[in-house]
């Protein structure tokens, strides 16, 4: 069977565009049709500035909501990356194979470094490399295919030349996975600036439907959502991209198509009003699910610990034949 990996970072609360454009596939599909692993990576987190408590409230909060979200143990592994060692023994091994001009080059280092240099701010090293331990959660898994977004093809293509560069210099020790677009899912983009997406990192929360805004917050930042200067309503990403982003996620909502659904409405305020409700609608069994498990913390833990022993079992012989592969003593 496919072996599937994907991770959630626990950097901000969870929004619409994580959900419609991954949660909801993993959930209905990946689980069903594919060894499947869910890792909450939170690791990754401690790149940037950051309040410890926020963190592991963060990351408790989306492991809940991924299980709120329909993600069953019994069909795939939910964890906690920290949780298990081998992703950081690996990434060493993987940082003594990558260089640094392939570091340097990644998009999102690029972008974030020169956003804190903006700041009168330092970056820290762990950044430049975290692309590496990204490629680490990857191969530890033998992990055949990683659903990603186009802001990640470039960290899965590494992953690959890292995989072919080990395998060439000390033997064949791991799967070369590959990249794939989820089947279903949209790209959500922020209501605010509907040419950026929708990102549960943002500073700013009126363009972000997070997956425990309760209704009438959702309402309202639907309703506040940036339209274009025409009148008609018509799905255009390029010419009119916040009509569009409207018409996407109402499409997505409802299984619907959002070229057809330009054609049911007259007004702006009409079709705010329909996408409102209808995520309204997609939310209410997430949130409803979400309140039970929070009333049942003792299960939630309880998943995760069982997830990182299962994830242990299958990461720890690929580790140890790459720590055996590099020319290391094993212990005694």
């Amino acid at each position: 069977m496919t072996r599937v990996f994907s991770g959630v970072k626990p950097t901000g609360h969870l929004t619409l565009g994580n959900y419609l454009g991954a949660m909801r596939q993993w959930a209905a599909v990946d689980q069903h049709q594919a060894d499947a692993l869910f890792c909450i990576v939170d690791l990754h987190a401690l790149t940037v500035d950051h309040d410890p408590a926020r963190v592991r409230r963060l990351s408790r909060q989306a492991a809940t909501l991924l299980l709120a979200s329909g993600l069953d143990p019994a069909q795939c592994t939910v964890f906690v990356q920290s949780h298990v060692d081998e992703h950081a023994r690996l990434s060493y091994l993987l940082e003594c194979v990558a260089t640094d001009g392939e570091m340097r080059r990644m998009i999102q280092y690029k972008e974030k470094a020169a956003r804190e240099r903006g700041r009168g701010g330092s970056v820290r090293l762990s950044l430049l490399t975290y692309p590496v331990l990204m490629a680490a959660d990857i191969l530890a898994y033998g992990t055949d295919e990683v659903p990603v977004g186009d802001d990640q093809v470039q960290h899965v293509e590494l992953t690959r030349d890292l995989a072919v560069r080990f395998n060439q210099r000390y033997g064949h020790t791991f799967v070369v996975p590959r990249a794939t677009r989820p089947k279903v899912g949209a790209r959500v983009m922020n209501l605010k600036d509907p040419t950026s997406k929708m990102g549960k990192s943002d500073d700013v929360g009126p363009g972000i439907v997070y997956l425990l805004d309760e209704p009438d917050v959702v309402r309202k930042k639907v309703m506040q959502a940036v339209t274009d200067s025409g009148q008609e309503v018509v799905y255009d990403r390029a010419g009119q991209p916040g009509v569009a982003n409207l018409l996407e996620i109402l499409a997505a909502c409802t299984d619907g198509n959002p070229e057809g659904l330009s054609g049911v409405y007259e007004t702006y305020g009409a079709l705010k009003k329909d996408t409102a409700e209808a995520v309204v609608e997609l939310l209410k069994p997430v949130q409803e699910r979400h309140k039970e498990l929070c009333a049942d913390p003792g299960h939630v833990e309880g998943v995760l610990r069982d997830g990182a022993e299962k994830a242990r079992a299958m990461a720890r012989p690929t580790v140890d034949a790459a720590y055996r592969a590099i020319g290391l003593l094993p212990p005694a």
